[in-house]
């Protein structure tokens, strides 16, 4: 098997491993990774050989991106507070902590390796959290913090990783002037990102076709993170900012064709973006295993005593930002979103699991100092990166949808309902208003108003059926029974339709263009 075959081996499984996930209970990212495991104890299957530099670009814009698509500037700004206290915070005193212990453990360890191995295992992978969070129904106040942790903690973790590579390799560290970089780097994303994002808005503005613009979306987070880099900025901290850029101000409410292709498209690249990156997490087995040939207990030692401190300094440091949270937020006004029970505080704390950008760091450690020496117990450093990673993503991973389960944390359903019967209401009153505007200019038979009065109230009740009185419900109930038969059999008919113009490409002289045309103009009144 060469490595061509081996990626289409991993994108099968990434799509072969949602359906199962969710026929078992499990986690996709997850079962990737066990399927990675698999392929690397296989023979035959090679070595992984990817740049260990190209890995962070490839993976981390696109999954990025997707994930920022759902979520917006408001739920950001809303968890500012607990985000901050976890992305940022966490990541120092995690990268402290482990740095602390790793240089005790392991002989001869450089403090500055130390650190970098505990900037490379401190943030928890975005990708991980959100698709395994979004499978088990939790709370959505829940769901926003781990999505917003994730997006930005590698922003704090990388700058810090790049600072102790840079001391292992050099020999000198500057403490001033690592704080400076942290700040330009984060200055520069963030101009960067703006500027991406708002070039990006006028350019789709141009291209009037929902092709052109898909397409655009996927090379942006790319342009973004790249650029950023070029200018010595954080890469994932400039697509994150072109992302909610876009998320806040692209979005056209009458563009339907574009929004529903969009949202199809991220969805495909996403499964499969995932899925790889997840499946290469598993097949890094091959060097962990080549690493620790003849030293096993004292390497998994030192791994295990990393992991202990990775998962409990993460349990240690969320009951009191729990708190604090909760303290501060009895003097808002506002209702932010924050754990509100020590069972949702277990669920966040056992849904810290590294992954994709953890691995990248790892492999990306220089072979050599500036002196040409080897880079100090890089193999040892790499070694005990795999052993967290393999431990927090799968054993947290394959016990979180049991723990969540047995701890009963779910979603607060009825408050959805009441939000998505307030949105519904909102609705119905814009079409009504919509309408007593039209009437003002145009002059509409009273048959016809009555009937858009109905179509008005109707947008409402078939988003949040609760909406009417029980009589007007029930007649609205005999209108959708009527509705749902009419659509059947106009559904019938443009199948029909369809099936005619179809047969009719295969036929001598036809020409495949205006038959996938003609085909497009009835899928498109399919969707009506």
């Amino acid at each position: 098997m060469d490595q061509l075959a081996l990626l289409f081996v991993l994108l099968l499984g990434a799509v072969v491993s949602v359906p199962l996930g969710d026929r078992l209970g499990l986690p996709a990212p997850v079962l990737m990774t066990l399927f990675g495991i698999v392929l690397a104890l296989l023979e035959f299957v090679p070595n992984v050989s990817i740049p260990p530099d190209l890995i962070l670009p490839a993976l981390l814009p696109s999954l990025l991106y997707a994930a920022v698509r759902r979520t917006s500037w408001r739920q950001f700004t809303a968890n500012i507070r607990p985000i901050l206290l976890l992305a940022v915070a966490l990541v120092f005193v995690t990268t402290v902590t482990v740095a602390v212990v790793a240089n005790t453990i392991v002989p001869g360890l450089p403090i500055a390796a130390a650190v970098a191995l505990g900037a490379l295992v401190a943030p928890p992978d975005p990708i991980a959290a959100t698709a395994v969070a979004g499978q088990l129904g939790l709370p959505r106040r829940l769901v926003s913090i781990l999505e917003g942790e994730g997006l930005f903690n590698d922003v704090t973790a990388i700058v810090l990783y790049n600072v102790a590579i840079t001391a292992a390799v050099t020999g000198a560290f500057s403490p001033w002037k690592a704080g400076l970089d942290l700040v330009l780097s984060a200055v520069v994303a963030v101009a960067v990102g703006l500027a991406l994002g708002w070039g990006a808005n006028k350019l789709m503005d141009l291209l009037d076709d929902a092709t052109l613009q898909i397409g655009l979306t996927l090379l942006v987070p790319y342009a973004s993170y790249v650029l950023a880099e070029e200018f010595h900025g954080s890469g994932v901290l400039a697509v994150l900012t072109t992302a909610l850029f876009l998320a806040e101000y692209a979005t056209d409410a009458d563009d339907v064709l574009t929004r529903l292709a969009g949202h199809t498209f991220w969805n495909i690249v996403d499964t499969l973006v995932t899925g790889v990156a997840f499946g290469l997490i598993g097949l890094e087995l091959h060097n962990a295993i080549r690493t620790a040939s003849g030293r096993w207990a004292e390497m998994l030692g030192w791994a295990a005593a990393v992991v202990g401190v990775v998962v409990f300094v993460r349990l240690l440091w969320l009951i009191p930002a729990t708190w604090l949270t909760k303290r501060l937020h009895a003097r808002r006004d506002y209702d932010e979103e924050i754990p509100t029970s020590w069972r949702e505080t277990v669920v966040m704390w056992w849904s810290g699991m590294r992954g994709v950008a953890s691995v990248a760091l790892a492999l990306a450690i220089p072979l050599k100092t500036d002196e040409g020496a080897p880079f100090p117990d890089r193999d040892e450093i790499v070694f005990i990166a795999f052993g967290v990673i393999m431990a927090t993503l799968v054993l947290q991973g394959l016990t979180l949808p049991w723990l969540v389960k047995r701890l009963g944390v779910r979603a607060d359903t009825d408050r959805e309902k009441e939000f998505e019967k307030a949105l519904a209401v909102r609705a119905a009153k814009a079409a009504k208003l919509r309408l007593r505007e039209i009437e003002a200019v145009e002059e509409l038979s009273e048959e016809l108003s009555e009937q858009m009065v109905r179509r008005a109230f109707e947008i409402g009740v078939r988003i949040s059926p609760d909406l009417g009185e029980e009589e007007r419900r029930e007649a609205h109930v005999q209108r959708v029974r009527r509705l749902k038969r009419v659509r059947r059999i106009q559904g019938e008919m443009l199948s029909a339709a369809r099936h005619e113009v179809l047969a009719a490409r295969s036929e001598p002289g036809a020409d495949p263009e205006v038959v996938d045309r003609v085909l497009r103009h009835l899928d498109v009144r399919s969707l009506r």
